[in-house]
This record gives structure tokens, C-alpha cells and sequence, in this order.
């Protein structure tokens, strides 16, 4: 089944994934977002709650980041006006923070900068009507921001709005229960 996009059927199924998930995770996006508008930089201890709050199996990677370098590379990310710079910077691969790949850099980005970023996930990705890649890269990245950003724009909707939605069709489709899953 395809995702109907309308302004009606976002918000029914961003309001369906708010009943079911918006309050296991609502307080530390909260919290993290309150921070980062007044610390423009992660510890340690904000770093392992994204990546709890993402994908709880890689947690233990952030305390192999010294807490300069989580400073260090969230700062260089958060000042630079440069998107590849912005991502690239965070990313374990590219010399950025262990255990951080496109997905978690992209919450970072989004508890950030909330209103420029989305969160990228396969369920999503799946929902636009894309193949997961095999691998992510920047350019995937960005075309994910551009569609999602494009999406929110047209319909008058956060980008996290637009994401709940996605992740919450693919949820449905691609489960044996409908209800919470």
C-alpha cells in the first residue's frame, strides 16, 4: 500500500503514533532541544540519551568519545553554515563521533536545529516510496531533508510531524498488529 498524502491523513497518523509512542520518548527530545538552544554543544551524558532514544543497542559507543571530542565535533557541526561539513562532522566514519552514523547525526541535527532537520529512518524512507540504500551517504541524506522539508512546507506541518506520520504508515504496513506496535 502507497502513503495518501494530505494534510488530513499526516496529522490522523502523526496523532496515531503520538497515542502510541509520544510519551516513551517526549521528555528526553524535550529536554535535549531545551539544552541545545542555550549549550550549543553535547556531554557524554546528552550524547548517550540521543542515541538511547534512537537506537538503544549502540548506546555503549558514547562513552568511547572523550568528552573534548563530543564538544569538540558537536560545536564544529552546530556553527558551520556548510551541510556536508554539518553531518559529516558528527559521523564516526569521517573522523566524527564513535558509533554515530547518518541516523543518529541526523537526530542530533534535529534536537539542534528542530525546524531544519528531520530524523532519518528507514521507515520513513520506506514510506516515500524509496529503497533503504545499502549504505548511507550525503547525497542520500540530503534528498531525504529536501523531500521531508518539501513535504512539511506543502502541507503546512513540523518536520517531526511529517516524520511521525511516515514512521507510523511503515509501522503499520510492515507489522502483524495494528494497534501500538
Amino acid at each position: 500500500m502507497k502513503f495518501i498524502f494530505s494534510k488530513d491523513n499526516i496529522d490522523k497518523r502523526a496523532q496515531k503514533y503520538e497515542e502510541c509512542y509520544g510519551s516513551q520518548n517526549k521528555d528526553t527530545e524535550e529536554r535535549i532541544k531545551y539544552l541545545l538552544k542555550r549549550q550549543r554543544y553535547l556531554t557524554r551524558k546528552n550524547l548517550w540519551s540521543i542515541m538511547d532514544w534512537k537506537a538503544l543497542r549502540i548506546r555503549n559507543y558514547a562513552n568511547e568519545n572523550t568528552l573534548s571530542m563530543i564538544k569538540r565535533k558537536t560545536r564544529e557541526s552546530f556553527e558551520t553554515e556548510d551541510e556536508k561539513i554539518r553531518i559529516e562532522s558528527l559521523l564516526g566514519q569521517k573522523g566524527g563521533l564513535r558509533g554515530v552514523g547518518y541516523p543518529v547525526a541526523s537526530t542530533i541535527l534535529h534536537f539542534a536545529f528542530p525546524d531544519m532537520y528531520p530524523i532519518m529512518d528507514f521507515r520513513v524512507i520506506r514510506s516515500l516510496g524509496w529503497n533503504k540504500p545499502s549504505s548511507y551517504k550525503f547525497n542520500s541524506w540530503d534528498n531525504y531533508c529536501k523531500r521531508v522539508r518539501f513535504l512539511s512546507k506543502k502541507y503546512g506541518l513540523s518536520i517531526r510531524t511529517i516524520e511521525k506520520s511516515l514512521w507510523k504508515f511503515d509501522k503499520e504496513q510492515n507489522s502483524r498488529f495494528n494497534k501500538c506496535i
